[in-house]
């Protein structure tokens, strides 16, 4: 599949602020970059997950692996997946004993149905909206009959956000507030069953709009 600009745009960017990036998030999930609310949607996407056929997990567009090492420390299997080596490395050294791969959210080097969940934490925000439905397809792709998606993004009407220095690295890049009924009916058409949503307001320091959650189960 040919590599679109905004995927290029993203590991650009992620390349060269892998060491801001982990400085400012961190490597784990955590008060101070989730709110109440969002680690419980990971809590739930955990418990629903051990009820599918597999506890096989990917995180997609991991990052430093927050999500992936909050996955596996409640039991899970976990692979994390990103397009950025540098932060793919991040990973690695913090978390040395979980498994970590390059792939994109619209292209997983993953079997078909072989997944009992896939948690999309923030990896979203980068794809147009109207890529979107070709990333559920893939997610679907690689989820058994059962499995659960859980997605998390900032929220809004669809619009694009434009950032001329990306973390501060002098490299622009956009990213787009997911209109949560667009991201539903994209995930209905791709075969998902939306099996809960979250919106909360901005509540954290670094938060400027509302954060949205959904979990979604493999039909």
């Amino acid at each position: 599949m040919r590599e679109e600009d905004h995927v290029a745009a993203a590991r650009a960017v992620y390349d060269a602020s892998a060491e801001r990036y982990v400085e400012f998030v961190g490597t784990e999930i955590s008060a101070a970059t989730e709110a109440t609310v969002d680690r419980s949607m990971l809590t739930a996407f955990v418990d629903l997950v051990r009820t599918a056929p597999s506890t096989r997990v990917a995180d997609v567009g991991c990052g430093p692996g927050r999500a992936a090492a909050f996955l596996a420390a409640h039991g899970l299997d976990v692979v994390g997946l990103d397009v950025s080596v540098a932060m793919l490395s991040a990973a690695r050294l913090a978390h040395p004993e979980l498994s970590f791969a390059t792939g994109r959210l619209d292209d997983l080097p993953i079997d078909d149905g072989s997944l009992g969940g896939v948690v999309s934490w923030y990896s979203a925000i980068h794809t147009p909206p109207e890529r979107l439905g070709a990333a559920f397809t893939e997610l679907k792709r690689v989820l058994s009959a059962g499995g659960y998606l859980l997605l998390a993004f900032q929220a809004g009407s669809g619009e694009p956000v434009h950032r001329d220095n990306a973390h501060g690295t002098g490299l622009s890049l956009t990213s787009f507030r997911h209109s949560l009924s667009d991201v539903t009916r994209r995930l209905e058409i791709a075969g998902f069953e939306v099996h809960a949503t979250a919106l909360r307001e901005a509540e954290l320091d670094h938060e400027t709009t509302p954060q949205a959650f959904v979990i979604a189960r493999s039909l």
